[in-house]
């Protein structure tokens, strides 16, 4: 479990890969076929008339693959079934994410720094058609237009195709001049995802769909406790189970190959291993609890102030003083890690779904002794990961190439984490205690708010702790609750302890919104009731931002917040900014007969500015809700006796099941400020939304996650 040392230096460097780039969505169109036109990194146009779009992002269900595809299909007037598109290859200078300074996707970033780029990208093209066109014909470029693939003037028309070796020998222009709103075809539109026919009828390729000729398969014992290593390993027993080709230690446990991945995990599973303790986190989840209670109890790092907090408190007529407990939470994607290493000529050729194309490869490429910019990534789909595909020390991708190297390269090398080494192997949602101190006067308006975070850090240690924590400050931890809390709150302050621990951490959807945006709405509802203020009306008064106010109303339109609910149901509310994005939900709930909140619906108000494909942004904040809701209600990661933890598979870490799933009524409001995310702004109010709604309906608050954690019964 104990990572592979971070390299800064692959993450940020900007070498390009020399390859290909797979072409996973319409084979046939996406071929090849010369002559072709290639105005910048993002574009090619066929003499086949096709058109093939390069996606710089991860493909892994949250649909950027589809928006850079409408964006760009936009700007040219391409044809919708014209277009496929095709993963870009590894390349910094190319393909850097604009916010990351390098390749990547995260933090619902890939339409928020794409927008500009995109729409230039496909404006360029199509500038470069239409003087094509106007050359040939002998026409101002003003008399052409440009319809569905068709460029025309009179009645004259031509493909993209059929321009294409003009347009190819013409400058590409610098300024293009890209499209006004009131002119888009696609975007705002409802357009049929890429990737949804190949998703559909299986042609689409996962890392574990990957079969390459002699190719071995591997599975990793690693240890029982984080930061514990290899002692001694008795490997008998795993070398008589039939199909087991081999043993060799890696520097994050023991690797047993095999002819089939089952049979590599069952002989994995066979070994004897006597591990090194002398350097394991041994705590329970129990003790870092207490004493990340203790350290909330007091100030901290002082992160932002307003005011006298301290003051106010003392002044106010009523106060709560509440402490919120956060578990470790997994990510748990349905496809697992997975990666195909193969050694080709000097360098190696990487099968993998990655979310850090450049610094993943070249930590592989570390680890694997290869050079960098004689080594290839060919990048698929991937099966989920909600930051699990993200981590800044690139300790899954490098445990593969350990894999690969230690069998000497001899054949491929196929390793699949299994769904035990995936909830058991760490980078979790950090463990988080929150305490909060805040009160009303005597006319029910807020008199101070103090707050306190404590946690392990996601950034400290890894290559991104120089952009990551400033002054000793993790932004990422403390997202949602600073400025003030994203509230008119006169005297407030907000403290930060940055926890020590050997369990790896990582973003987790939404990062420090899953749990920022649960204590600032739950406490506001408890504080606004502890005044006599209305929830609407009462958090109106205290918004900071238009926007805020706008998702806010909408929702409560929708759920007609004020009316009663249904006889043994209650509603709640609540409403948050993340990523750029606002987003309001209202929260219908009854009791189970578990004993847990039942939620029957959920209504959800987002502003993401211009809304690039609505069927998506629908989809993202469906999937949030679920996500969201099914963690908040049961899942939890717990370290038992030794640091060992408890939860293996799906039959202990609890997520949502489809009967659960409530229905989902979402509405996106118009506007015209640049698109901001949608993969991620989804989840934070729906935790909060319920416990107001379970809090109205027992009248017990919720001060611990997850609802099924004995502290709420």
């Amino acid at each position: 479990m104990n990572a592979v040392p971070n390299r800064r230096a692959f993450l940020t460097g900007s070498a390009a890969l020399t390859i290909g780039f797979t072409l996973p969505v319409k084979e046939a169109r996406a071929r090849s076929v010369r002559p072709v036109l290639l105005p910048n990194a993002f574009v090619r146009i066929h003499a086949d008339n096709s058109v093939v779009i390069i996606a710089k992002h991860v493909e892994f269900g949250q649909g950027p693959a589809t928006g850079v595809a409408t964006i760009i299909a936009d700007e040219l007037d391409a044809a919708w079934d014209q277009v496929s598109v095709a993963f870009a290859p590894a390349n910094d200078p190319l393909y850097k994410n604009l916010t990351f300074g390098t390749m990547g996707v995260g933090g619902s970033t890939a339409m928020r720094e794409s927008w500009d780029q995109m729409r230039m990208a496909g404006a360029a093209a199509r500038a470069m058609l239409v003087e094509a066109a106007a050359k040939r014909w002998g026409v101002e470029a003003s008399a052409i237009t440009v319809s569905q693939g068709v460029v025309s003037a009179g009645k004259r028309k031509a493909s993209f195709g059929e321009l294409v070796e003009d347009a190819a020998k013409l400058p590409v222009p610098q300024k293009p001049v890209p499209k006004t709103p009131d002119r888009y075809v696609y975007i705002g539109k409802h357009v049929s995802k890429v990737d949804s026919k190949a998703k559909t009828d299986g042609s689409a390729v996962f890392t574990q769909d990957v079969r390459l000729p002699g190719m071995v398969h591997a599975a990793v014992r690693r240890p029982p406790a984080f930061g514990a290593t290899v002692k001694k390993v008795e490997d008998g027993a795993a070398r008589a189970i039939p199909g087991v080709l081999d043993v060799k230690p890696i520097p994050s446990g023991v690797a047993v190959y095999a002819r089939d991945t089952w049979t590599a995990q069952r002989g994995a599973a066979a070994l004897e291993v006597d591990w090194d303790m002398a350097k394991a986190e041994t705590r329970s989840s129990d003790q870092m609890l207490a004493e990340y209670s203790a350290a909330a109890r007091t100030p901290g790092r002082q992160v932002e102030a307003a005011g006298d907090a301290a003051a106010a408190l003392a002044r106010a007529a009523k106060t709560i003083d509440a402490t919120y407990y956060f578990p470790f939470l997994a990510h748990a994607p349905m496809e697992t890690m997975d990666y195909v290493i193969e050694k080709k000529g000097e360098g190696i050729s990487v099968h993998a779904g990655s979310q850090f194309q450049v610094g993943e490869m070249g930590a592989m490429c570390g680890v694997a002794g290869v050079p960098f910019d004689k080594s290839a990534l060919v990048q698929h789909f991937a099966g989920g990961s909600f930051g699990r595909r993200a981590t800044p020390v690139m300790f899954d991708g490098t445990e593969a190439a350990a894999c690969a190297r230690a069998y000497g390269f001899a054949a491929p090398v196929k390793v699949v984490a299994s769904r035990e080494n995936d909830l058991t192997g760490g980078f979790y949602r950090p463990m988080t205690v929150h305490r909060v101190r805040a009160g009303v006067d005597a006319s029910g308006a807020i008199s101070g708010w103090d707050q306190v975070c404590a946690a392990k850090s996601i950034m400290k240690d890894t290559p991104f702790e120089p952009m990551g924590i400033r002054d000793g400050i993790d932004g990422n931890m403390i997202e949602g609750a600073n400025d003030a809390n994203q509230y008119k709150i006169g005297d407030f302050r907000l403290g930060q302890h940055l926890m020590k621990g050997g369990v790896p951490v990582l973003w987790w959807r939404s990062v420090g919104h899953t749990h920022t945006a649960f204590v600032k709405e739950t406490m506001i509802d408890e504080l606004l009731e502890l005044g006599g203020k209305d929830l609407v009306a009462g958090r109106m008064e205290l918004l900071k931002h238009d926007r805020a106010k706008a998702v806010l109303a909408r929702v409560a339109e929708m759920a007609a917040f004020g009316k009663p609910a249904k006889k043994g149901r209650a509603k709640g509310i609540a409403v948050h900014e993340s990523f750029d994005s606002f987003v309001a939900q209202v929260a219908e709930v009854s009791k189970g007969p578990d004993g847990l909140p039942k939620v029957h619906k959920v209504w959800c108000a987002v502003d993401c500015g211009i809304a690039v494909n609505p069927d998506i942004i629908r989809a993202q904040m469906e999937g949030g809700i679920g996500y969201g809701l099914g963690h908040a209600l049961y899942a939890e990661l717990t370290l038992g006796e030794g640091g060992v933890v408890q939860q293996t598979n799906f039959d202990s870490y609890r997520s949502l099941r489809i009967s659960e799933m409530p229905d989902v009524e979402v509405a996106i409001i118009p506007s015209t400020e640049r698109p901001s995310g949608v993969g991620e702004p989804g989840l934070p109010p729906i935790a909060p939304a319920v416990a107001n709604a379970w809090r109205k309906l027992t009248g017990k608050a919720v001060r611990r996650l997850p609802f099924a954690h004995g502290d709420n019964a």
